[in-house]
């Protein structure tokens, strides 16, 4: 994964409202350019078939004041919204360093639902915008505490971080447990929370959050020269707490 994609985990946000963005547009070579860099971004599962296609605003039911609408497409295989919110996510941070804002908009629906036989899953909506409308002091944002998403020991500059992922509808839906060395990350659905999604899509967005929030995991333990061996687990039940990953520490 991109090293760099780490210094824009402090930068970027959540656009629920593109407004006072300023006078700039997204250029086709920027557009160009987002194409280009979804190609090379690191997938949990590289035996998915993933795309992506680039609309105007128009082309989607959101309506959030965006330019344009990435659309991202995955084959339906195990743990597919996993490896499409951690592709996705390595891409929301790559537009911060664009000063694209970007929303993951989980309830949006596009004109077309395939794209080369492959599955339409969620949308990410963007905006050129003033580099001042980025996050300035990202604790200041509003999250979880810490002793709500992580049991044990913490890691400094890793625990108190990773609260800060996105997540498609904002219910955060991560629990971290620290023990011997394994860091095992579950699904964790709570009792009647489930923000704005209806009440059948709640596992199926908080699964694409699971992958997202594997992105900001990882690109931290990498910053902090932290090394791990990662086992995925097939998430195919809709318990209110299911382990997503487990991640055992080498160093």
């Amino acid at each position: 994964m991109d090293i760099n994609l780490y210094e824009m985990i402090f930068k970027r946000k959540s656009f629920h409202l593109f407004r006072n963005t300023g006078t700039e547009h997204i250029s086709a070579h920027q557009l160009d350019n987002i194409r280009e860099k979804f190609k090379s971004l690191e997938p949990l599962n590289k035996n998915i078939k993933v795309d992506i296609e680039i609309v105007p605003a128009k082309e989607t039911t959101c309506k959030r004041g965006e330019e344009y609408c990435i659309l991202l497409y995955s084959e339906e295989k195990d743990n597919y919204l996993q490896n499409i919110g951690y592709i996705g996510e390595q891409l929301d941070l790559y537009l911060a360093s664009m000063n694209i804002g970007a929303l993951w908009y989980g309830i949006g629906k596009p004109e077309h639902r395939m794209l080369k036989n492959l599955n339409f899953v969620i949308m990410i909506a963007i905006k050129k915008t003033d580099s001042d409308n980025f996050r300035k002091d990202m604790y200041k944002s509003k999250r979880k505490p810490l002793d709500e998403i992580w049991i044990g020991d913490t890691i400094e500059h890793v625990s108190n971080v990773i609260r800060f992922a996105p997540s498609a509808c904002n219910t955060q839906p991560w629990i971290v447990e620290n023990t011997n060395n394994t860091l095992s990350v579950y699904r964790y659905k709570k009792p009647g929370k489930r923000g704005l999604m209806p009440a059948d899509r709640v596992t199926f967005y908080n699964r694409i959050d699971m992958g997202i929030f594997l992105c900001f995991m990882e690109l931290c333990l990498n910053h902090e020269n932290i090394y791990y061996k990662r086992e995925l687990c097939y998430d195919s039940q809709d318990d209110s707490k299911v382990l997503t990953a487990e991640y055992r520490l080498l160093s």
